[in-house]
């Protein structure tokens, strides 16, 4: 039976995917305190005492309440949901956390590795990825080398040792039905975001086991010397967009709010992210408090993520 993958399920139903960016984690800490002696009365734990042993808990709390507010709401469903460990907050000891949590409220966990090293790729894979996203592919090789790192062999080099992958699959145990379907199901991504990316686009589509190209709308301007949002901008946006359609790939794009999710899901983009969990919660706030004083002030177009 193979691996039940929300945003690859999207996929065939020719529709817009739609999903958000994870970025942080929560300023909270959970405590794991380490004992002291209290003058022989027994035990004592000061959480931010130099003895004690605190560190930030992951944002699944946050990425289970955006997916159910979606879920619970007449708009369609988030299909997926970006665990951004290249800028956000996010590393490799919180992916498990992560993808458990959104994979148990029906959405696909894409985990975007800081690099694409095989060791990134491969940690995020048995931690329960159903997709990884690379940043910076300049050409086809960077391509075919990304879907190397992403299978086992003999179709790549991914060294075995899912451990806990399955727990990203609700049902599957470990053992044969993750093995012999991950190659097949899990998704290879990477982001078209320079100047010699879009040069060699039509190639990089047609590498055999890539199935999403996204751009990076902010890094392509940098990278390419250009502004963003300007005539050469879209025209490679365009570009790389004609290329996936030709060569039967997914179309992505990051994109900053709603009405550019929508703009661009009209061009024909088949995933696209809505808002990251830091504007959402931005968002939100000066919403309720612009109301609160009776202001009515209406949300900014962001410039940033």
């Amino acid at each position: 039976m193979a691996l039940n993958v929300a945003l690859r399920s999207h996929f065939q139903r020719h529709s817009t995917a739609y999903g958000f960016w994870l970025t942080s984690v929560s300023p909270f800490p959970y405590i794991l305190p380490l004992p002291r002696s209290n003058a022989g009365k027994g035990l004592a734990f000061e959480a931010n005492s130099p003895e004690s042993n605190s560190s930030p808990v992951p944002s699944g709390a946050v990425a289970r309440t955006l997916l159910r507010s979606a879920a619970a709401s007449p708009v369609e469903a988030f299909s997926w949901v970006l665990v951004d460990a290249e800028h956000g907050l996010i590393t490799d000891r919180d992916y498990y956390e992560l993808t458990t949590t959104v994979a148990s409220e029906g959405a696909s966990p894409i985990v975007r590795v800081p690099w694409g090293e095989e060791w990134m790729i491969k940690r995020a894979l048995d931690s329960g990825a159903h997709g990884i996203l690379t940043p910076m592919c300049h050409s086809p090789e960077d391509a075919r080398r990304i879907v190397q790192y992403c299978k086992y062999p003999p179709v790549g080099s991914r060294g075995y040792g899912p451990l806990y992958a399955h727990h990203a699959f609700p049902g599957v145990q470990p053992g044969a039905q993750y093995d012999e379907n991950a190659d097949t199901g899990l998704l290879a991504m990477v982001q078209i975001e320079s100047r010699s990316g879009v040069e060699t686009v039509e190639e990089i589509a047609k590498v055999e086991g890539l199935d999403v190209l996204l751009i990076g709308p902010f890094d392509l301007a940098k990278q390419m010397g250009i502004v963003r949002g300007g005539e050469e901008h879209e025209a490679a946006i365009q570009r790389i967009l004609r290329a996936c359609k030709s060569a039967g790939k997914k179309a992505a794009i990051f994109c900053t709010d709603g009405a550019q999710a929508h703009f661009r899901a009209e061009q024909g983009f088949d995933m696209v992210s809505v808002i990251t969990d830091q504007a959402a919660m931005g968002n939100a706030i000066v919403q309720s408090l612009s109301e609160a004083q009776g202001r009515g002030v209406e949300n900014k177009p962001r410039e940033g993520y």
